[in-house]
C-alpha cells in the first residue's frame, strides 16, 4: 500500500482490493477489547480517593465549584437588577398559576421560593428561572380537581336547606394532594438523575414537547374563561373533560358579571399594550416595565376602594396568611393514585428545563448536565413537597427576562427569592382583595410564547410533515385526552412514526459514476449506471426484525429476481432430470437384457438426451447473457493493475489504482446460451448488499442475510457485502453467520473492492465492445 505524488494538488494511491480478512490483517484487528472488563469498572466505580471524592462532591453541588469564583465586580451588579426584575415577576405568577394548580394563592408564592433556593445550590443552568409554570400548574390542577372534587365538600345549610361549599376543608385536601404529587415526582427524578438516566428526556421530540406545550396553553386558557367572565362552572376530569367544560362556559354565560368582564378588558388591554411596547424598545430599554406588578398593585387599590367584591360581586384571591407554614409531611397513602400523574408532570418539567438550559448554555458557551439537572430538579420538588409546593419548572418568559436584564449566575435565584420572602411576610396581605380577573389575565398574557408556537405549522410542512403530524396529533391528543393521557398517547404515536419509518425506507440500486470511484442511486442520478451483471442494493435504513422480510421483498423487486420462483423451477427441473435419468436407465437394462449385456455401461458414456442438456442449458433460462471484458490502458508508462486480468479467480495482489486516465472497459454480449448458473432473469451473476446504514445485526438480520446467501447461491448468483461497521461484523460472527459456505472473504470494505473482484472474478475477454467509460479517479486537495 502506498501514496505517490504525483504533482501538486494530485495523488495516486495504489492499494489491494480489500475483503474482511484483508483489512483485519493490514490494519491490524486487535483481538482483545481495550475497554476495561465489567470487573474492574466496578472496582474503579467503587474505589475511593481524595480527587475523586472532590469531583463527585463538586459535580453533585455545583454551587461549591461556581461560588468560590464568583467576581462581584463582573457579576454582581447585572444578577442584583435581574435577581429584582425576576422577583418582581414571580409575585404575580405565583399568585396567578397557584389558581391553575386549584390551590390557594399563597402556596404559588410558596413554590416561587423553595424549590427556587434548591435550583440554586444544585442546579447547573446559569441562566434558566426555575419556579411557577403554566404547564405544570395545569397538571397538577387536574390532578387535585380529580381527586378532590368540589361535589365531595357540599355541605346542607341547616337554616335554609341549601348546598354550601367547604372551601376550607377543600383546599386543605387539594393543597395536601399538590404536594403528594410534588414529593412523588421529585422522587422520580432525584432517582433516575443518580442512575445517570437523563437521556430519557429524548424520547419527547421537540414537536412533540411543543404540540404537548401549546395544547396546555389551550387548556390553561379554558381554565381561566370562569374568572374572566365573573361566572362559576363545574369542574371535569378525565377525556374530553375540556370539552364538557366549554359546553358548561356557554351555559353560564348569561349568568356574566359585567363588572368582572370590565375588570378583564381594562387588564388586557393594559398588560397586553406595554409588554408589546417592552418588546419593541428592548433594546432602549435597561430593564423592561414591571407591569404584571403595576397592574395587581393598581387593581387591588381600585377593587379596595370602589368595593369590587361587596358591591359588585367581582370574586378576589381572599385571605393571604402572613409568614411561611411549618412543614408537614405528604400523604403518602395518595401515591397509588397520583403515580401516573406524578410521573408525567415531572418529565414534562424536567423536559422544559433541559430544553431552556442547553439553549442559554450553548448562547452563553458552557455545558448543562442533563442528569444534574434531573437531581436538581427532583430535589427541588421533593423540597417543596414538604413545604406544600407545587411542580416546578422553568419558565420561558422569567427565562427571557433574566438573559435580558443582565443576569450571568445562579445568584439571581437568590436575589428574587429575597424579594419573594420580603413580600410572603409583610406585604402579602396588602394584595386579598386582588380580583381573580387580573390575575386570569396576566395567566393569559404570559402564554404568548406558547401560542407562537403555531407558526411552527407552517415550518414543519415545509420541512417534515411527519413531524408536522406529531406536532397536530400531540395537540389534538392533549386536548381531548387531558394531560396526563394525551402525554401517553403522545409518545406512544411519536414512536410509532419511528417505527414506520423502519417500515417503510428508501430502497435502491446503486450504480457507478463515470470517472469516479461512487455509487449512487439510478433513480436520483441520471449519470449513475448500472454495471452489467451486477446489482448493487441498498436500504436507507437499519436491517432488523420488523423490516427483513420487506427487506427480502424489496430486493426481489429491485433486482428482478424472483428467487421463489426460479428455485421452484429448478427443483421442477432437477426433478425431470431425475426421472429421465431413471427412465433411461431402465430402458438402458432392459436393453442390455435383449443383447444379453449385464446392464452396465462403459465408463464415461453420455446419452444424447443428457448430452443434448448439457449443451443446449434448460429452457427455462434461455436467456441473453453479459459478459464483462477488463482491459488495461498503460498511460505514460503505468499499468492500472485494478484491471489486468488474471483469470476467473480472485487474486489476493490484485490492486485497486486510482489514478489519472485508467479505465474499466465493460462488454456485452447477447444472445449467448450458457450454463443455468450465469443465466438468471436478467443477467445477474452477482448481487452486492451495501450495509453502511445497518448499526447493529439481530437474529432476524442474521437469518435473513443466511438466507440470501443460500438461495442464490443455489441459482449461483454471488453475494457480497459491503460497508458493514465493525460491530456488525462481530455480531455476525457471535451469531455464526460466516462458515465455509459464507466465509468472511464475502465482506469487502467498500462497494468499489466488491464491484472489482467480481469483475476479475467473471470477467470475458475477445468479446465486442459495446461501450466504454473512463475511470478517472484523480483527487485534487490542498496538500
Amino acid at each position: 500500500m502506498g501514496v505517490e505524488e504525483q504533482r501538486a494538488g494530485e495523488f495516486y494511491v495504489e492499494r489491494d482490493v480489500m475483503n474482511e480478512l484483508c483489512l483485519d490483517k493490514l490494519a491490524r484487528r486487535r483481538t482483545h477489547s481495550t475497554r476495561p472488563l465489567l470487573k474492574e469498572r466496578v472496582k474503579d466505580s467503587l474505589r475511593c480517593s481524595v480527587p475523586k471524592l472532590k469531583r463527585s462532591v463538586l459535580s453533585f453541588v455545583p454551587i461549591l465549584s461556581w461560588l468560590p469564583r464568583y467576581s462581584l465586580r463582573q457579576d454582581a451588579l447585572g444578577d442584583l437588577i435581574s435577581g429584582i426584575s425576576v422577583g418582581i415577576m414571580h409575585l404575580p405568577m405565583g399568585l396567578a398559576y397557584a389558581l391553575l394548580a386549584s390551590v390557594p394563592p399563597v402556596y404559588g408564592l410558596y413554590t416561587s421560593f423553595y424549590p427556587v433556593l434548591m435550583y440554586c445550590i444544585f442546579g447547573t443552568s446559569k441562566h434558566i428561572s426555575v419556579g411557577t409554570f403554566a404547564v405544570t400548574s395545569i397538571m397538577i390542577g387536574t390532578t387535585t380537581e380529580r381527586l378532590a372534587p368540589n361535589s365531595n365538600f357540599m355541605t346542607l345549610n341547616g337554616t335554609n336547606g341549601t348546598a354550601v361549599l367547604d372551601v376550607v376543608a377543600r383546599d386543605a385536601l387539594r393543597v395536601q394532594i399538590a404536594a403528594s404529587t410534588t414529593l412523588l415526582s421529585g422522587i422520580f427524578l432525584f432517582l433516575l438523575g443518580m442512575i445517570r438516566f437523563g437521556f430519557v428526556v429524548t424520547f419527547l421530540s421537540d414537536p412533540l414537547v411543543r404540540g404537548y406545550m401549546t395544547g396546555a396553553g389551550i387548556q390553561v386558557v379554558l381554565s381561566q374563561l370562569a374568572s374572566l367572565f365573573g361566572i362559576r362552572t363545574a369542574r371535569f376530569s378525565g377525556p374530553l373533560s375540556q370539552v364538557y367544560l366549554l359546553i358548561d362556559i356557554c351555559r353560564h354565560l348569561p349568568e356574566t358579571n359585567v363588572a368582572a368582564v370590565v375588570v378583564t378588558l381594562v387588564a388586557l388591554a393594559v398588560l397586553i399594550t406595554v409588554k408589546e411596547l417592552n418588546i419593541y424598545y428592548e433594546k432602549k430599554m435597561p430593564v423592561p416595565v414591571p407591569i404584571e406588578l403595576i397592574t395587581i398593585i393598581v387593581a387591588t387599590l381600585i377593587s379596595y376602594y370602589c368595593k369590587l367584591r361587596s358591591q359588585y360581586k367581582v370574586a378576589v384571591i381572599g385571605q393571604i396568611p402572613k409568614g411561611f407554614q411549618p412543614p408537614r409531611s405528604p400523604d403518602i397513602s395518595l401515591w397509588g393514585s397520583i403515580v401516573g400523574d406524578a410521573f408525567a408532570v415531572g418529565i414534562v418539567g424536567y423536559a422544559v428545563n433541559i430544553s431552556l438550559g442547553k439553549i442559554f448554555g450553548q448562547k452563553h458557551g458552557y455545558t448543562v448536565d442533563s442528569n444534574q439537572e434531573m437531581v436538581a430538579i427532583g430535589l427541588s420538588n421533593i423540597v417543596g413537597g414538604f413545604f406544600q409546593c407545587h411542580v416546578v419548572a422553568a419558565s420561558p418568559p422569567r427565562t427571557l427576562l433574566q438573559d435580558s436584564t443582565g443576569g450571568k449566575t445562579q445568584v439571581v435565584g437568590l436575589v428574587s427569592s429575597v424579594l419573594v420572602l420580603i413580600f410572603i411576610l409583610q406585604l402579602g396581605t396588602l394584595f386579598e382583595e386582588l380580583p381573580k380577573a387580573v390575575l386570569a389575565c396576566i395567566v393569559l398574557v404570559n402564554l404568548r410564547g406558547l401560542f407562537m408556537q403555531f407558526k411552527d405549522i407552517p415550518e414543519l410542512w415545509k420541512s417534515s410533515k411527519v413531524d408536522l403530524l406529531v406536532w397536530l396529533v400531540t395537540l389534538v391528543c392533549t386536548i381531548l385526552l387531558n394531560l396526563d393521557l394525551g402525554l401517553a398517547a403522545s409518545i406512544g404515536f411519536a414512536m410509532l412514526t419511528v417505527i414506520f419509518r423502519t417500515q417503510l425506507p428508501r430502497y435502491s440500486i446503486l450504480g457507478h459514476v463515470p470517472g469516479t470511484e461512487l455509487y449512487l442511486d439510478t433513480d436520483t442520478y441520471e449519470e449513475a449506471k448500472e454495471i452489467p451483471g451486477i446489482t448493487i442494493f441498498r436500504s436507507s435504513t437499519t436491517m432488523y426484525y420488523t423490516n427483513a422480510q420487506l427487506y427480502l421483498d424489496a430486493l426481489q423487486e429491485k433486482s428482478g429476481i424472483d428467487i421463489g420462483m426460479l428455485l421452484m423451477k429448478k427443483k421442477k427441473r432437477d426433478t425431470e432430470e431425475k426421472r429421465k435419468d431413471k427412465k433411461e436407465k431402465n430402458k438402458a437394462k432392459k436393453e442390455a437384457k435383449k443383447n444379453g449385456v449385464n446392464g452396465c455401461l462403459p465408463n464415461n458414456t453420455v446419452h444424447p438426451e443428457d448430452k443434448g442438456d448439457e449443451e443446449n442449458g434448460s429452457p427455462d433460462l434461455k436467456l441473453n447473457q453479459t459478459a464483462i471484458a477488463l482491459v488495461d490502458r498503460p498511460i505514460n508508462g503505468q499499468v492500472n493493475w485494478a484491471f489486468e486480468q488474471q483469470g476467473n479467480g480472485f487474486d489476493q495482489d490484485s490492486k485497486t489504482g486510482i489514478h489519472g486516465d485508467d479505465h474499466i472497459t465493460q462488454t456485452s454480449s447477447t444472445g449467448g446460451e450458457g450454463e443455468m448458473g450465469r443465466s438468471s432473469v436478467n443477467d445477474t451473476h452477482t448481487i452486492i448488499l451495501d450495509l453502511s446504514t445497518t448499526n447493529f445485526a439481530d437474529t432476524a438480520t442474521v437469518k435473513t442475510l443466511k438466507n440470501i446467501f443460500l438461495n442464490y447461491r443455489k441459482i449461483d448468483i454471488d453475494i457480497y457485502l459491503t460497508g458493514c461497521q465493525v460491530c456488525v461484523v462481530e455480531q455476525l460472527s457471535s451469531a455464526g453467520f460466516f462458515s465455509e459456505s459464507i466465509p468472511k472473504t464475502c465482506v469487502f470494505t467498500t462497494i468499489h473492492d466488491a464491484v472489482l473482484h467480481s469483475l476479475r472474478l467473471h470477467g470475458a475477454s475477445d468479446v465486442p465492445i459495446i461501450y466504454e467509460y473512463a475511470l478517472d479517479l484523480t483527487c485534487t486537495t490542498k496538500m
